[in-house]
Parts: structure tokens; C-alpha cells; sequence
């Protein structure tokens, strides 16, 4: 039997007991070098985030919600929830981000986070105008920080949240009409569109926000298990379209669409003609397993980037399999792994983006809110891609035909007195 030293010798490979660790490494040769691990250089890489943003929110926590009370020791709690502390508590803006009442807010943020609760050109089931609530609520876990890639998106971005775009659940070409204009609008002021739908139905409006304030090109990289390109569906331009009326407009280009992770059983006909006629880039989840993960990112960037200035990301939750993600309107078996799809997701942001929707939560069919925190983690895996890449507002160069919208007139604050009450 080993005695306790011994023991304690051999287990040891910390690196500041450097003769047990190399003791410990003769004796156990098979275990590698700590300082070799992913684990140790990110516990030596946080040292080196700034912490300047966490202490202005606390202070900013104590002015807007008064100091605690006298019993509490922690004198950086608030006696009003404000701010990311506690995760179970306040009024949920993703990622707990500073909530842009005033739109015209956004352009003095690198991001802008926009519910899009639409659900009107769903086909089957129902409820994804939900879905950015859901995501927002289960965003209330996460920290701004990610411990393995060093990133701490308070201290190194700035993000808003603009709130929902006023969609009309009756009316999908006037809901298209509210997307585009609310897209156009946050793009145009440098801002990083990040949309929360509802259905896959907005990927057109979205696009078109941001295609009609550039005369750039643009494409697109499309995670789906459904090719979504057919002209109509139903009559109508459904969450089943919106790349073919993406791709009529004349700053996107066919050619420069890339859809990975097609395949199964729910893909319709009418989109493989479709995409065949028009010359578009499939990669199926097949293709992705024989080739892994490295080289389908390569390839789809290779081709969405080939002769375009930006691209644009649409991430649909069901391109995950169902078993992962199972508040979807249109579950299929089969999908990327749940790291599969945030090292590609993470990949193609790493080269930059202008705009990135993420889809077809379905709070209705969710359990335990596993799909929209799938949803999350996708949306900020990729804002710290961008981040650690340094192409975080890559786009704005871009913007050369920038909308302005006409704003209401209105003084005062909405549901308070003229004046204060005075007491006595």
C-alpha cells in the first residue's frame, strides 16, 4: 500500500510543486503536463480580463436601487434587484442587458439584441412567438464571462436590448414590413442586429433590413435539418421561404448561400428543386460527420465569403437533434451534437457576421427550458467569437445607405405625475 506522502507525491502535478510534479510525471508518465491543459491556461488567462464594467454595475445597482440594508454585509447589494445579481430576480432583457427603451439608444452599443415574436407563417405547431421570452428568461443563468475561451462579454462589449418588434400576428407581409424597418434601423446605427425569433419566416425581413441599407454583398450561412428555399408554402411566404426571396434580392446571391445540416425526412421536394435551379451549397449532417467539424466550417465559409463583403448567420434550434432541443416546431432526429453546433456556429462567427438570427424556440413544446437555453448559448458562443477574433463591428464599414425613421413626438415620462409627490 502507498503511504499518505506518497500518495500525496504521485497525485501531485500542480505547477507550483514543481519537484512532486515531476516526480509524479516519472512515476505516472501517462498523465499529461498541466500547463499543457486548456483548464490551466484559462484559469491564468482570466488574471488578465479587466474588472472595470462589473464594479460601475454595481455601483450603477446601488444608485438605482438603493443601498441594503444595514444587516447585510455585502455592501454592493442593492436593496432593489438591479443589474445581472440575483440570476433569479428582475426584468428579464437578455443577458440581463441594459434594456433600450429609447431605440435611438442602440447606436451607442457594439450589439443590440431584438425579440422578434412572430409565429405567423409557422406550418405545424405553433408558439415560437414565445420564443423570445423563453430565451430571455433562461438567459437570467449565464454570466457575461465564459471560462474556457477568456471572455468576458461586460468588460470587453457593449449590448443593449431593444426590446420586441410590434409584429402583427394576422398579417405576415405587415410583419415583414415591422422586421425589416426595426432591423434596418438598429442596423444602420453600427449596432449588431442579433434577432430572437419567433419562426423561420423573419429570415427574409431580417436580411432585407440589413441588405437595403448597403450596397455590399452579402451571404449566408444557414444552420437547418430544412432547406427552407421553396418560393411559397401553403399560398404564402412561410418559415419554409425565406431563402428564396432572400436570394431575389440583388445584393445576395445564391451562389453565396450555404445551408449545413440538411437532411431526414422533412425536407420537401419543392426547396431541393429549388436549390438545385439556383446553384445554392448544401451540407448535410452526413457530409458534417464524415468531414468534422473544422473542415464543414472551412468549407461553408469558403463559399459564403466567396466574393461577398459581409455574411449573414441564421441558426434554426431544430438544426440540433430533437433529443437536445424539443420546444421546436419541427423536431427531427438526427441533428448536430450540442457541441457541434456551437464549435461551428463559433467558427463561422470567428471570420465575422452582420446580423445573426437565432429561431423556432418553441416555449410551448419545451422541457425544462432546455431548447431556449440552447437558444442562449448559441447567441452568446457567438458574440464571444466574435469578441475573442476581434471582428466585433466588422460590418459597420459597410453601412453606406444607412435609413433614418421618423420618430413620435411626446415630452414628460410615461405613467408618472408632472411633479413629484411631496410629502408634508
Amino acid at each position: 500500500m502507498f503511504s499518505d506522502l506518497h500518495r500525496a507525491t504521485v497525485r501531485s502535478r500542480h505547477p507550483r510543486d514543481m519537484a512532486d510534479r515531476l516526480a509524479a510525471r516519472e512515476r505516472r508518465p501517462h498523465h499529461p503536463d498541466l500547463t499543457k491543459l486548456g483548464g490551466w491556461k484559462a484559469m491564468q488567462k482570466e488574471s488578465e480580463l479587466p474588472e472595470g464594467r462589473w464594479d460601475e454595475e454595481r455601483r450603477w445597482a446601488l444608485r438605482m436601487g438603493l443601498t441594503g440594508a444595514d444587516s447585510i454585509d455585502d455592501k454592493s447589494i442593492p436593496t432593489f434587484a438591479r443589474g445581472e445579481l440575483p440570476h433569479y430576480a428582475g426584468i428579464n432583457t437578455f443577458l440581463k442587458a441594459p434594456y433600450a427603451e429609447d431605440v435611438q439608444e442602440v447606436a451607442h452599443y457594439d450589439a443590440t439584441v431584438l425579440g422578434i415574436p412572430f409565429d405567423g407563417g409557422t406550418t405545424y405547431r405553433a408558439g415560437t412567438r414565445f420564443g423570445p421570452q423563453g430565451v430571455r428568461k433562461i438567459s437570467a443563468l449565464y454570466t457575461p464571462y465564459n471560462y474556457e475561451t477568456g471572455v468576458d462579454l461586460r468588460e470587453q462589449m457593449t449590448m443593449c436590448d431593444a426590446g420586441d418588434v410590434f409584429t402583427i400576428p394576422a398579417n405576415i407581409e405587415k410583419s415583414f414590413d415591422q422586421i425589416s424597418r426595426a432591423v434596418s434601423h438598429v442596423f444602420s446605427s453600427g449596432s449588431l442586429p442579433i434577432m430572437i425569433g419567433g419562426d423561420h419566416s423573419i429570415g427574409f425581413p431580417c436580411l432585407r433590413g440589413i441588405a437595403e441599407c448597403t450596397s455590399k454583398k452579402i451571404g449566408i450561412v444557414h444552420f437547418d435539418r430544412h432547406a427552407d428555399i421553396q418560393e411559397k408554402d401553403l399560398d404564402e411566404r412561410m418559415h419554409t421561404t425565406p431563402w428564396f426571396h432572400a436570394t431575389n434580392m440583388a445584393n445576395v446571391s445564391p451562389k453565396n448561400l450555404v445551408q449545413v445540416g440538411i437532411g431526414g425526412w422533412q425536407v420537401p421536394r419543392e426547396a431541393v428543386k429549388v436549390a438545385r435551379e439556383r446553384n445554392t451549397n448544401i451540407i448535410t449532417m452526413s457530409d458534417m460527420e464524415a468531414m468534422g467539424v473544422d473542415k464543414t466550417a472551412e468549407m461553408a465559409l469558403e463559399m459564403a465569403w466567396d466574393g461577398v463583403d459581409m455574411v449573414y448567420m441564421s441558426f434554426d434550434i431544430d438544426s440540433i437533434d430533437c433529443g437536445f432541443v424539443p420546444g421546436t416546431g419541427w423536431p427531427e432526429p438526427g441533428g448536430f451534437l450540442p457541441r457541434e453546433a456551437l464549435a461551428l456556429a463559433s467558427k463561422v462567427a470567428a471570420e465575422g457576421i452582420c446580423g445573426m438570427e437565432l429561431v423556432e424556440v418553441s416555449p410551448p413544446y419545451d422541457q425544462s427550458e432546455i431548447t431556449a437555453l440552447m437558444g442562449t448559448r448559441v447567441i452568446v458562443d457567438v458574440l464571444g467569437s466574435l469578441v475573442a477574433h476581434g471582428k466585433l463591428g466588422a460590418h459597420k464599414r459597410h453601412i453606406d445607405k444607412p435609413v433614418a425613421i421618423p420618430m413620435g413626438e411626446f415630452d414628460g415620462k410615461r405613467w408618472s405625475n408632472p411633479e413629484p409627490h411631496k410629502i408634508g
